[in-house]
C-alpha cells in the first residue's frame, strides 16, 4: 500500500533529520535510513503495529526515540508525525480534527 506523508511529517522528518547530524557528522543519514526502512514495513503490513489513538496506529524506531504515527485509509497510509517519544508526547492530536 502506498504511504503518503502530511506536509507537517515532511518537515519533522527535515527538522530530525538536519539536528541529528549537527549532533554527530551521519546520524542523521542512520536516523533517514531507519525511517524509510519502517515506512517499507508499515507499507506491506499496515495493520502489525498497535493503535495509539482513534485509527492512528504507532510504530516505533528501533534505534532512535521516534515513532511514526500513521492512519490506514482505503487506498493509501498517511502520516500524521513523526513524533520523538520523549517530548510532548501527545503534541500531535490536534491534527486529528
Amino acid at each position: 500500500m502506498k504511504v503518503l506523508l502530511s506536509e507537517t511529517a515532511r518537515l519533522e522528518l527535515e527538522d530530525a533529520f538536519v539536528y541529528l547530524e549537527l549532533e554527530f557528522e551521519g546520524l542523521g543519514y542512520r536516523f533517514r535510513q531507519e525511517v524509510k526502512g519502517a515506512l517499507l514495513r508499515i507499507s506491506r503490513h499496515p495493520t502489525a503495529w498497535p493503535i495509539e489513538l482513534a485509527d492512528i496506529r504507532k510504530c516505533l524506531l528501533h534505534k532512535f526515540p521516534y515513532k511514526i504515527l500513521y492512519s490506514i485509509e482505503p487506498d493509501h497510509i498517511i502520516v500524521v508525525p513523526v513524533a520523538h517519544q520523549h517530548r510532548r508526547p501527545d503534541y500531535w492530536t490536534d491534527r486529528l480534527d
